[in-house]
């Protein structure tokens, strides 16, 4: 009797630990832990091919930086660029560079709160660079030199990110802040630090950072790539095993974002702000806890079907002729605090409309509360996360390597499971089903809170903008849950975009490229289809349809009277169809389809999937014959757009750009400005848009459609029939025109002003009319990529007088023969005149002795690099077979580019320094206003005031 007890206790247990199932661990990632705490993750990936992703996670941030080390975290991931044991000084990128990596590009890092992260991708074409990449992990976890003259060079670099981030969010932020990290840690150890520390600290003590954080149980290295995994795991056994842990180390302590009985109300503006915003945060109660168990998988999942429903009641009021705000949203998820989740929303709104479209979130989160949701919003929100995880699955097999790797950086940092996509995907296709309406329903519940909870409304500081009161806010919690609300009211289902009808079209000629593997088909209506089979991704096909003209052809009063209108065509959808109703019919589909009407041609692109390509043809076809008239949609877009855009010319940097590029343009009736106000609006003829939209989508017969992808050909055979085939065409054929209007040339200096904060913008541009040269376009290009790297090394490293910046140059063919150079970048007015002589310096360096050979080959390198890489992109191939249309360029380019790459000399480079860089120089300057220096020292003294207190204290 004995042993049958402890027989049935057993299958108890059994069936017990079946329904509390881990999730499990990928098992084509090897893990592993060394001897001193240090954890690796390592996997064989093959796309891109010969390549390696390498990711060195830190479980240390500015969250545990003392008082007098605030910002030094972040300081500390700038230092491993500056000289480690086996790189010294800068010698880190400039090898690197040397094997293709290029800074910023590729190579790069971040700290924040809780963790700081570095990157490295490595081309493994040459011997030894596997070696090298695992080399270079080594010194960044354990060998910084932190010598005194790299620190010190270093704080002018540092200084200028911290500059880059002041202004109008960074003043607002500072007075939200604490409210919403309502007596946490994380409100005073903001990444970025204390500019008096950054300025002061001693070297000992970013020394003392590294030590007790730079440890080996509490880092991790991932590789993905290319690579044998048995192998790899030797070599870091090897490497990383003998770095030794402190022999008494600091706790590695986790800080709560805290609860709270009130709700806490922050309503910030300032004069510079740009945009209006309302957001929420209602915190959970209890700590969070990473997803261990499949049950506990699975109840995630369920949160995201509630979060997705939500939301797509959003979008629908977002896409309404009446939108209470032009971008709104919700969800459940992680806060500033590993330890804290909370149920959030968002939205950007018309100034003055914060506090109504709080209303708004908080009324649709009361109503789904109160009734929940129906039986058909949850079979989409299935239908939509399903999709999403087939997509990824269907092409596992042709996921990159920086997909994964930061996959399992998360692992290691938050305890995200990584069970795999063939495990995720069915899991979720056998659990969906499942999920019933009740389950949702108490999500909801559960998301919304009484207490713990945080708004924030920001905007521009207006005198016709009344802001609400922190009272106000408080009776809007409270008004919502006595509203008299009604269930929400389901539309009715469409069954097709397309009444069916039966096409008539036929293929009237093929020709095939072997060389660039496409085939092209000319149709019965005088359409042209070009396609290329790729199997870059498994399941992904990208399409692009032009035809040449656009709005070049239009008169300037009627340009001027409809390029803001065109990017509003869409909204108002198709075939009676609203743009709620079509966001409906696609969802759990993967098709996007954007119609367009550029300068140079008139157009449609987007991307989909095999299962979906007959649906995404539908809407193309649709864009094509049924685009709606209505101006209510057109005036709800307006709406939005001037939320978004009214207020951006408070934003020194957009001032800049825009009153720049009105000089530059003063010779152009056509140019009205970079982005419509209301004078523009006012101007604008949304019917004209319509009518010249419709006439040239009304003949097929002129465009040339392009799809690339995994394409079954017999099907696609019967879909491009049915919808290209099957489009009106007039027979007549049209081309962009030349409007004859140039930008200015010259030597001018401008100054412009704007703003208090002590930042400036330098822009040094060259351009003109020339001959296109294709030998002279692609060395114009690289000596903007060489101009770049000697920027960097000047004004950066040399001189700490910039964060970041960079050149670039080419030439261009349409609408006519033109060239370009330019190098731009920011940094502070009291630096902005010596380091345009610094870069212009360079500049004369480049035409008097030409480029270093070695600065050359940095650029071949890198260019090879992402060469080899995008030939295995769609999208690349794309914008190469779409360039021959546009401007009659090789369409063997594409093939031919590495061997024109490689012909590239030193003088080439010199000879178009030359030719292009010795006239006509355009130097723009944005300066704060008037006062600016004043406004600094009053700053100083108060820094240097706190500063005094602090050590009195």
């Amino acid at each position: 009797m004995k042993k049958m007890f402890s027989s049935l206790a057993v299958i108890f247990l059994m069936s017990a630990n079946g329904f509390a199932q881990n999730i499990p661990m990928d098992a084509s990632v090897k893990t592993g832990t060394l001897s001193n705490g240090m954890k690796y993750y390592i996997k064989k990936n093959n796309l891109p091919e010969k390549k390696v992703d390498f990711r060195l996670a830190i479980n240390a941030g500015s969250i545990l930086e003392d008082e007098n080390q605030r910002g030094l975290a972040h300081f500390m991931e700038h230092m491993n660029f500056n000289g480690t044991k086996n790189f010294p000084d800068n010698k880190l990128v400039d090898f690197l560079q040397s094997i293709g990596v290029k800074f910023g590009q590729h190579l790069n890092a971040y700290t924040s709160f809780d963790e700081t992260v570095y990157m490295l991708p490595v081309p493994l074409d040459k011997p030894g660079n596997l070696d090298a990449g695992l080399k270079v992990m080594e010194d960044w976890a354990f060998n910084a030199t932190l010598s005194d003259e790299q620190i010190n060079k270093e704080r002018g670099v540092v200084l200028e990110e911290l500059r880059l981030g002041l202004g109008a969010d960074k003043r607002m932020s500072d007075k939200y802040l604490p409210k919403l990290l309502y007596k946490s840690q994380y409100a005073n150890r903001l990444p970025i630090g204390k500019k008096d520390v950054l300025e002061n600290f001693k070297p000992d003590v970013i020394r003392q950072f590294h030590k007790d954080w730079y440890r080996p149980d509490l880092m991790a290295i991932v590789v993905v790539g290319d690579i044998n995994v048995d192998e790899v795991e030797k070599k870091i056994k090897e490497n990383f095993s003998k770095y030794k842990n402190p022999s008494k180390p600091k706790e590695r302590k986790v800080f709560d974002l805290p609860n709270h009985k009130e709700t806490l109300v922050a309503i910030e503006t300032d004069p510079d702000a740009t945009r209006s915003m309302v957001q929420f945060t209602m915190k959970d109660s209890e700590a969070y806890q990473p997803d261990v168990t499949v049950e506990q998988y699975n109840q995630t999942i369920i949160e995201n079907l509630t979060s997705t429903m939500l939301n797509n009641r959003f979008s629908e009021l977002v896409n309404s002729t009446n939108p209470p705000f032009t971008y709104g949203s919700v969800y459940h998820g992680g806060t500033y605090a590993r330890s804290k989740e909370a149920f959030q929303g968002f939205a950007m709104v018309k100034d003055g409309n914060q506090l109504s479209a709080l209303k708004v979130l908080l009324e649709e989160t009361e109503r789904a509360k109160r009734f929940g949701f129906t039986q058909t919003e949850l079979d989409r929100a299935k239908a939509q996360v399903l999709s999403n995880i087939e997509r990824t699955y269907n092409n596992r097999d042709k996921t990159e390597s920086d997909i994964l790797v930061d996959e399992y950086v998360r692992n290691f940092l938050e305890q995200e499971p990584m069970p795999g996509i063939v495990w995720e995907y069915e899991d979720t296709k056998k659990f969906l089903p499942s999920v019933t309406l009740a389950q949702t329903n108490e999500i909801i519940k559960k998301f919304v809170k009484d207490d713990s909870r945080v708004v924030v409304i920001t905007g521009p500081k207006k005198e016709n903008v009344t802001m609400p009161t922190e009272a106000m806010v408080l009776n809007t919690f409270e008004s919502v849950k006595m509203a008299d609300l009604k269930p929400y009211q389901e539309k009715a289902t469409i069954k097709n975009l397309v009444k069916p009808f039966k096409s008539e079209g036929k293929i009237a000629k093929t020709e095939t490229d072997a060389k660039l593997g496409t085939t092209t088909w000319t149709l019965s209506n005088g359409a042209k289809v070009t396609f290329k089979k790729t199997d870059f991704k498994d399941d992904e096909i990208v399409f692009s349809a032009r035809s040449m003209g656009g709005s070049s052809l239009l008169p300037d009063a009627d340009f001027n009277k409809t390029q803001f209108a065109f990017a509003a065509l869409s909204e108002a959808g198709v075939n009676g169809l609203s743009k709620s109703d079509l966001t409906n019919y696609l969802a759990g589909k993967q098709v996007s389809v954007n119609p367009s009407v550029t300068p140079l041609y008139e157009g449609i692109s987007g991307r989909t999937t095999k299962k979906d390509l007959g649906t995404a043809m539908e809407l193309m076809y649709a864009y094509f014959t049924g685009l709606n008239y209505n101006p209510e949609a057109f005036n709800a877009y307006k709406t939005k757009q001037s939320a978004m855009l009214d207020n951006l010319l408070s934003n020194p940097q957009f001032y800049f750009s825009s009153e720049h590029a009105k000089f530059m343009n003063q010779k152009n009736p056509r140019f009205i400005g970079i982005i419509p106000m209301a004078k523009e609006w006012e101007n604008t003829d949304y019917k004209k848009a319509y009518d010249i939209y419709k006439e040239k989508f009304a003949n097929a017969g002129n465009f040339q459609f392009y799809f690339i992808g995994n394409i079954d050909e017999a099907s696609f055979k019967n879909e491009v029939l049915q919808y290209i085939a099957s489009l009106p065409s007039t027979g007549k054929s049209t081309n962009f025109k030349d409007t004859g209007y140039r930008q200015m040339t010259g030597d001018y200096t401008k100054t412009y002003k704007k703003g208090k904060d002590p930042k400036s913008m330098v822009t040094i541009s060259y351009a003109g009319e020339t001959p296109y040269n294709q030998k002279e376009a692609l060395a114009l290009e690289a000596l903007g990529e060489v101009a770049t790297i000697k920027v960097i090394e000047k004004l950066r490293e040399d001189e700490s007088g910039i964060y970041g910046g960079g050149a670039r140059g080419g030439m261009s063919k349409v609408p006519y023969n033109n060239y370009s150079f330019s190098i731009s970048f920011p940094c502070g007015p009291e630096n902005a005149d010596k380091l345009t002589k610094s870069a212009i310096t360079e500049l004369q360096k480049l035409i008097d002795k030409g480029p270093e050979q070695k600065d050359l080959d940095k650029y071949k390198e890198g260019e090879m690099n992402d060469y080899n890489t995008q030939m295995k992109d769609n999208m690349f191939w794309m914008s190469n077979l779409t360039k021959n249309q546009l401007d009659g360029s090789d369409k063997y380019e594409i093939l031919n580019y590495k061997d024109q790459v490689n012909a590239l000399t030193v003088k080439d480079l010199q000879d178009v320094a030359k030719k292009y860089l010795t006239k006509g120089r355009i130097v723009a300057t944005l300066m704060p206003e008037d006062g600016w220096e004043n406004t600094k020292k009053d700053e100083a003294k108060v820094e240097a005031a706190v500063i005094k207190a602090g050590a009195a204290n």
